[in-house]
């Protein structure tokens, strides 16, 4: 049971209604994760804010989820481990591709650079070598796709951090995770 309400698009009012049903018209859903945010709307449209932006980066969307897998795994977060498995299925990531991602490998090596790359970043807390920042650009990553993995990683690890924290019910098929952090 989540540590913090599950808002009920329906019984939401105000901005956070519109929140909702924003998400719900673009998604078809909305999922537990965004109901807890709901609880700020300050936060919800926040997230929602850099989460569009991010999305409309110089990364591909197979990419985007490769490190959304990779950070959940090693924050040992469930909740995103399962929701973006999920989402990479729609993006046509499959199944073993997944795994590899989940513990910091692809089957395409640019993809799995920028895989180094964040886990690099979650691991020493941003505090990257200049090896680890040399390895990225040798892979073909641009300054700007550098700064968004820097973003999805960051992004990544807030909702990591929320899920976590709140102990959201997984609303998504449930996959369980590799280890326990």
């Amino acid at each position: 049971m989540a540590r913090i309400a599950v808002i009920d698009p329906k019984s939401a009012t105000g901005e956070a209604k519109a929140l909702l049903d924003a998400v719900q018209a673009s998604l078809g859903a909305v999922p537990n994760f965004i109901r807890v945010l709901a609880n700020s709307p300050a936060a919800l449209k926040a997230f929602l804010g850099i989460h569009h932006i991010a999305g409309a980066g110089l990364l591909n969307p197979k990419t985007r989820e490769r490190i959304a897998l990779a950070v959940a795994e090693q924050n040992a977060c469930q909740y995103c481990v399962s929701a973006h498995t999920a989402i990479g299925r729609k993006a046509g990531l499959d199944n073993q591709e997944m795994l590899a991602n989940r513990m910091g490998r692809s089957s395409d090596a640019k993809a799995e650079a920028a895989l180094a790359f964040a886990r690099a970043l979650v691991e020493h807390s941003g505090q990257v070598s200049k090896a680890e920042f040399d390895s990225v650009r040798a892979a073909g990553h641009s300054d700007g796709e550098i700064v968004e993995i820097i973003t999805h990683v960051a992004m990544n690890i807030f909702t990591n951090l929320l899920g976590k924290s709140t102990q959201i019910e997984i609303d998504f098929p449930q996959i369980e995770l590799n280890r326990a952090a």
